[in-house]
């Protein structure tokens, strides 16, 4: 591994630094602006999609300035991978955290006081305890503060589910230490979050940089819940041997489909809050470190994963919001390369989130916003146009049609649903509003099911009125129907459709309604093309090096006890094979090996080159 050290000098700046400690010609975005604002002593609040390179926003500064800069991070885990990142570029670095013992710890914080670190990553826990508190006045009086760094600051939101109430504290640094700058980051965009956190953190004189939330690199796929394991294994199909996550909604859906994932071949693990803690730790390991490890979840598994090269998420059930999806889909693609996101949602899906809602101890005004942010998300779903539109669109960003998810690349035929709606929702009526869309589908094709005839639902005037569309069709209109707002799904009996306000006009055809036909399924063929196919950017006759060059990595990685991301990124390993360096020089004009990386690792990778130039 490479020394640790502080790589700065009198003469750095942000793109001199960016190059040697970090092997990039050039920043992304707003991440210069936010460094020279952050270096010259001033306050930021930055929301940065995930992968959209937030740790350089506060890492440069850290480097440029004079002292010792302490970043809080929430988990374990991540800050672990951070130190450990920044070690293999060559700077001092250390975290204070539970896992270490109380030898370790007290030559950490003898080292922040001596200034022979440049970043120290603490969490929040920690931070507030009055023997941290105290540390910090003497790093003070002695090497100096250099910055405050806040990440993941969502945390202070109490209405996130990713609240931590220690972050409600964090205001003190502040208080105790007014002329340090501070920089707060999240993925987050929802802007009653944003609010919140300048308001709680008081951040309140600090510059706002709030950079486009369009992952660009992610496809975005809905697909309708039909069989969703046979679904879902027809999308895993194209991503063997890659890492992944697949949400669930119940603890119970997780380890069962880990299980059912693990007899198809798959190597899955399970992750929920109902695991014992070592386990959970040992998981989010092997999956940071491991390649191609698919993780089976909760929402507990999410916050803080920086593992780069996640090359899909999937989601079995709905999620609650178009935050939690674009922040749960916002977990694959951080590496820049193609990733997918998809999911697969059915009516039943609908009924249990309203029921979550309905059944919650929460205020009014809090159902009421919850239940707009659910129907915004069943929008996103039924949309006719493009995902990533409608996406952005939400969070206030005006964005063209993508072409690249699936409304885009097969776009769906609209048709005046009018008349069909009315059957739907006339069947729906006449039945008293206590059945679900699996018995009022059966009355509209006209079959005589015992329970149809028990009821007498056959002698009703909906009785087979809907023989022209298929039983596939009908199931699609009636979950349109309750995104729509027009039909409400009553989980509390057992599913049942029951008329809103709005059904009114269209049951009295003073309104029309434009549906979208079903889609049909992927082909496996299709799905099994992307699993062969050569990784983008790549050339045939480049892969055996670039294979060679991973196998490297991951010994490296194994070797070092870091996940193989932290050695090299798959995009340099893949510059590698592609340009084929004969000598340093040409080695070092490659993105992401800056001056550590290459005294530590050039002359192996030179001689793997060799090997297989031709």
């Amino acid at each position: 591994m490479p020394a640790a050290r502080s790589p700065e000098k009198m003469t750095d700046t942000p793109l001199s630094l960016l190059h040697r400690v970090f092997g990039y010609d050039q920043f992304r975005g707003d991440q210069l602006a936010i460094v020279e604002h952050v270096s010259a002593g001033h306050d930021a609040l930055v929301l940065m999609p995930t992968g959209g390179g937030k740790s350089l926003c506060y890492q440069i500064p850290a480097l440029l300035r004079q002292g010792v800069s302490i970043v809080v991070s929430p988990l374990i885990a991540l800050m672990q991978d951070q130190v450990d990142a920044l070690k293999q570029n060559g700077v001092a670095a250390a975290y204070l955290n539970s896992s270490l013992d109380w030898r370790d710890a007290l030559d950490i914080e003898s080292a922040a006081r001596q200034g022979d670190l440049k970043l120290l990553y603490v969490a929040p826990e920690r931070l507030v305890t009055d023997r941290f508190l105290g540390l910090l006045d003497e790093i003070e009086a002695g090497p100096g503060l250099a910055l405050f760094a806040i990440d993941e600051a969502h945390c202070v939101s109490q209405w996130g589910h990713d609240f931590r109430p220690e972050y409600l504290q964090l205001s003190q640094l502040h208080e105790r230490h007014p002329n340090i700058p501070r920089i707060a980051l999240t993925a987050t965009a929802d802007h009653a979050t944003r609010e919140e956190m300048a308001e709680r953190l008081k951040l309140h004189g600090a510059r706002v940089f709030l950079s486009s939330f369009d992952r660009p690199n992610i496809r975005y796929t809905v697909v309708e819940k039909d069989n969703p394991r046979r679904q879902l294994l027809r999308f895993l199909d194209g991503h063997r041997k890659e890492a992944g996550i697949v949400y669930c909604l119940s603890r119970k859906k997780v380890e069962e489909t880990a299980e059912w994932l693990k007899h198809e071949g798959y190597a899955a693990l399970p992750y929920h809050a109902g695991l014992p803690a070592d386990m959970r730790a040992d998981h989010q390991r092997t999956f940071q470190r491991e390649p191609g490890i698919v993780m089976v979840a909760t929402i507990a598994f999410g916050m803080g994963i920086d593992k780069p090269d996640v090359r899909f998420v999937a989601h079995l059930d709905l999620p609650k919001s178009i935050e939690a999806y674009y922040q749960e889909t916002g977990r694959a693609g951080r590496d820049g390369e193609p990733a997918e996101a998809w999911m697969t949602y059915g009516l039943q899906d609908i009924a249990l989130q309203r029921s979550r809602i309905d059944e919650s101890e929460s205020p009014p005004e809090i159902k009421r916003l919850e239940a707009q942010k659910l129907n915004a998300l069943l929008s996103y779903c039924e949309a006719p146009r493009c995902r990533r539109t409608v996406l952005l669109d939400y969070f206030g960003e005006t964005s063209q049609p993508c072409g690249n998810c699936d409304v885009c690349l097969d776009p769906p035929e609209l048709f005046d649903g009018t008349v069909a709606a009315q059957k739907a929702l006339s069947a729906a009526w006449r039945t008293g509003q206590r059945f679900g869309a699996g018995h009022l589908i059966d009355i509209l094709l006209g079959k005589a099911t015992e329970k149809i005839t028990r009821f007498g639902h056959d002698q009703l005037p909906t009785f087979g009125v809907g023989r022209d569309i298929d039983e596939h069709a009908w199931r699609g209109i009636f979950r349109q129907l309750v995104a729509a707002g027009l039909l409400q799904a009553d989980l509390t009996e057992y599913g049942a459709l029951k008329l809103t306000d709005a059904a009114r006009p269209v049951l009295k055809g003073e309104q029309t309604v434009q549906l979208r036909r079903p889609s049909k399924p992927a082909s496996k063929k299709a799905a099994r093309s992307k699993a062969s196919a050569v990784p983008e950017g790549l050339l045939e006759k480049d892969m055996p090096l670039f294979e060679a060059l991973r196998t490297w990595r991951l010994d490296k990685a194994r070797e070092q006890g870091v996940p193989a991301y932290v050695i090299l990124h798959d995009r340099t390993l893949r510059l590698i094979a592609t340009i084929r360096p004969e000598d340093e020089e040409n080695l070092a004009g490659i993105s992401g090996l800056g001056t550590a990386k290459l005294e530590h690792y050039g002359e192996e990778l030179l001689e793997i080159v060799a090997e297989y130039d031709t």
